[in-house]
């Protein structure tokens, strides 16, 4: 009888944090419509009430007007200030004052098996509500723009939240209701990613608003995490770098004389040791500054200097 007790408690305490959860971030979650004046039938998702409004880019790239509606059933026409496709964000603004917005969290906080509720509107059912666990962190998403450039979304979300079409764009809220990533992809069965809600995604969302898109800086090279040899660690003080699998012809990295092999350890002060963190580091102020690349070849250490271009 205590064994059943305490599996009934149990029970109700995650019911009890599930719907707090629902209620208080669920006002803040729109449903949304894409396509000639917002109501047509050019794409439907969701977003969520920040500051302003945000969801998907994926979804909002069907068309430029759109429409959101609420669980409280007010409808506003949305405006798109800007998308990143390579972050698989964006940026819309409501037609609206007084919209709720979600209380935004830090993603960096999480841990494996931690409690979360996807909030969203999956197949057009609004308001719909699933929970579940991080089931892991750190996994890359691949995206590509229109552009053909390619990028990996580095320390996406991993959930078995229950996530299906419609749910890109959603919340994904820890059990403080706190708004830690946007659902974004349906990887397979049981399986769910989320881009995270961190300080790079501000940056990102910031840039969007501000100027309705993301500059990037450009090296030029694709690669790959690399593991040292341990007398290297040693030397070097890390365990692994960016080995440059391939240099672009006329990029910068090529102007710096990087060449495939060469393992990337630092990027000025700041150690690298897989591509995430040489993404992370291509923000706008990079573009035209000369960084210097610490880089071993063979067994010596250079200092390389390049001087990032424009994402284009």
């Amino acid at each position: 009888m205590v064994e059943t007790a305490t599996e009934s408690e149990a029970l109700d305490a995650y019911s009890s944090i599930v719907t707090t959860v629902a209620e208080k971030v669920l006002p803040s979650v729109a449903s949304l419509r894409i396509g000639r004046g917002g109501r047509g039938f050019g794409g439907a998702g969701s977003g969520v009430v920040i500051t302003p409004d945000g969801t998907s880019a994926h979804v909002v790239a069907a068309g430029g007007a759109a429409s959101a509606s609420f669980i409280d059933g007010t409808e506003f026409d949305v405006d798109v200030v800007g998308a990143d496709p390579l972050s698989d964000l964006a940026v819309a603004r409501a037609r609206a004052d007084g919209l709720q917005p979600a209380r935004v969290g830090n993603a960096d906080q999480l841990r494996v098996g931690q409690l979360v509720v996807a909030i969203g509107n999956p197949m057009g059912f609004a308001g719909s509500v699933t929970s579940g666990v991080v089931s892991g962190l750190g996994r890359s998403l691949a995206t590509a723009d229109g552009n053909g450039h390619r990028r990996f979304i580095e320390d996406v979300i991993q959930t078995d939240a229950a996530l299906n079409p419609g749910n890109s764009g959603g919340a994904l809220a820890d059990s403080q209701a706190r708004l830690i990533g946007v659902n974004t992809a349906v990887a397979g069965m049981g399986l769910g990613l989320a881009v995270p809600m961190n300080g790079t995604t501000q940056a990102i969302l910031a840039a969007l608003m501000r100027s309705g898109r993301v500059r990037r800086a450009y090296l030029g090279i694709a690669g790959g995490t690399r593991p040292l040899t341990p007398a290297m660690a040693q030397r070097l003080g890390r365990k692994a770098g960016v080995e440059v699998h391939e240099v672009v012809g006329g990029s910068p990295a090529a102007g710096g004389k990087l060449r495939a092999g060469d393992v990337i350890v630092s990027v000025g002060d700041v150690g690298v040791t897989k591509a995430g963190d040489l993404q992370r580091l291509m923000v706008e102020a990079k573009i035209g500054s000369t960084l210097t690349l610490s880089v071993l070849r063979g067994d010596q250490v250079l200092n390389l200097d390049v001087i990032p271009t424009e994402l284009t």
